[in-house]
């Protein structure tokens, strides 16, 4: 067991910081996967971010505070290629009346590197987007 409220699994999203309302939610997806936080010295974040055919090594920082923050780089080669992206979150406080509250992770990511994104196409460096990560273990 582990002190740190960070350390375990998480369900982890990510969304285009799109403003019209209007839009499709499915059309707001940046990425989807895996969150796990690992054990680590105190103010050390380590882990791994994935999904089905990419994973990611994290390493990073954490800091008490109220909200809790965490601030990551995952790196790492997806079909031979680099990828890295930077992100950085706040544990959201649990709620005094809250009802079945499961932790959360709320943040931005930024894609640090660009790569491909299918044929003839390129993810670009610096697109921003948001995220949530829920508890899952």
């Amino acid at each position: 067991m582990s002190d740190n409220p960070f350390v375990g699994a998480w369900t982890y999203r990510s969304l285009l910081n799109i403003p019209a309302i209007d839009t499709d939610f499915d059309d707001l997806e940046f990425g989807r996967g895996t969150l796990i936080i690992k054990v680590a010295p105190m103010e050390q974040l380590v882990g791994t971010i994935g999904g089905p055919g990419w994973s990611l090594a994290l390493k990073g920082a954490r800091s008490y505070g109220n909200p809790m923050h965490a601030r990551f780089q995952g790196t790492g080669k997806v079909n031979g290629e680099p990828w890295a992206y930077d992100y950085t979150g706040y544990l959201v406080p649990v709620w005094p009346n809250g009802v079945d509250q499961v932790p959360a992770i709320v943040g931005s990511v930024i894609r640090t590197i660009p790569h491909s994104a299918g044929p003839g196409q390129t993810a670009p460096a610096g697109e921003v987007a948001s995220f949530y990560a829920v508890k899952s273990a």
